[in-house]
């Protein structure tokens, strides 16, 4: 696999030619198994085959259990991914209860998600952590005490989702037995707004509906997402834009290694129409604290798409769900919550 991931990346080079690479994020699934050295490989090949800027924000995300391992020798695995060139870390703790991680099927415990971030946070100051909220029977106090908890560890940026139950997972077997509570969006609302309460005291920004940072410590790599800058994701799975066509990587690993060694692309593609990139463009822009730019549609999209969001938008913003301010549409703290459910109301329909 890791022949195959530095094959794709020199068979890909092409795609970015004239760009200068900004971030690297070792994600989507569990990087913190790959060895030191199959790191350094990886990034090596980066170096070499791409433009690279002089500070890349470079990510791993990471289990508690994985870094604490006897493999990753604890305490010198931070140093050594400070020498591959790896300097933000994204620690995947979502609770600090016992209780919530057995719910959840997590494989570490409170535990190690507290010795793991205080042994993290003496090597790494650009730390994020994920936390869950919304978890059936979780209080508003034991909530408080999650966040008080990852506030205590001196960490810059925390990133928070509400608990979504997949099918075919333990917890949704649990909630069809009865022998756990359902989702409650009541009880997901109170502890959103008591997260932007409470990191707000603390000096974070909210600066896209999951996300909350410290000045200097946004995600850069999250953030070229919803700014719609072209990307390359290399790996099984793994999704590319680049302006205007969208491809994804076959999913299973034989098949994707098996293209690579033919030095074929293991991808299909799409190119995305201009209702697409609208669609898309008021998805991720009415997420994050710049909005969506009335100019950036008009001078994009035309007039008809400014006409129609702007028609669309009126029951929101007389429901003070949405604001204008400055030619920018905009979230009100009472339709961050609802944010999803609003953009897709404000969706157009190519019938083209």
């Amino acid at each position: 696999m890791i022949v195959a991931l530095v094959k794709e990346l020199e068979l890909r080079k092409v795609e970015l030619k004239n760009q200068t690479i900004e971030t690297i994020y070792f994600g989507g699934g569990t990087p913190s198994l790959l060895t030191i050295d199959e790191l350094r490989l990886l990034i090596d090949t980066v170096y070499k085959n791409y433009s690279v800027a002089k500070s890349p924000e470079i990510t791993l995300e990471a289990n508690p259990d994985d870094l604490l391992s006897v493999r990753a020798q604890s305490r010198t695995i931070f140093e050594n991914y400070l020498k591959t060139g790896i300097n933000r870390l994204s620690i995947g703790i979502q609770s600090f209860f016992e209780d919530d991680l057995k719910r959840m099927n997590r494989a570490h415990n409170a535990t190690e998600a507290k010795t793991c971030l205080s042994v993290a946070s003496k090597h790494f100051s650009n730390i994020t952590i994920d936390l869950i909220y919304g978890i059936p029977n979780m209080s508003l106090e034991k909530w408080n005490e999650n966040l008080n908890m990852a506030f205590s560890f001196g960490v810059n940026h925390i990133s928070s989702y509400a608990l979504t139950v997949e099918p075919k997972t333990a917890l949704d077997t649990f909630i069809k037995k009865g022998t756990y509570p359902p989702i409650d969006e009541h009880l997901a609302l109170q502890h959103f707004n008591h997260l932007i309460e409470k990191t707000q005291q603390q000096g974070f920004v909210h600066y896209e509906i999951s996300n909350f940072g410290k000045p200097n410590y946004f995600s850069k790599h999250n953030t070229s997402y919803w700014y719609g800058k072209p990307y390359i994701g290399i790996g099984p799975s793994a999704h590319s834009f680049n302006g205007d066509l969208r491809s994804w990587n076959v999913s299973n690993n034989i098949k994707y290694i098996k293209t690579i060694q033919k030095n074929e692309l293991p991808s299909e593609s799409e190119i995305l129409s201009r209702t697409d990139k609208f669609n898309e463009y008021l998805m991720t822009g009415l997420r994050t604290i710049w909005g969506i730019s009335l100019k950036r549609i008009e001078d994009d999209f035309g007039k008809t798409y400014k006409k129609y969001l702007l028609k669309q938008s009126e029951k929101y913003i007389n429901e003070h769900l949405l604001y204008i301010d400055e030619d920018k549409l905009l979230t009100t703290k009472k339709g961050k919550f609802l944010c999803d459910g609003i953009a897709s109301d404000l969706f157009k329909i190519d019938l083209s």
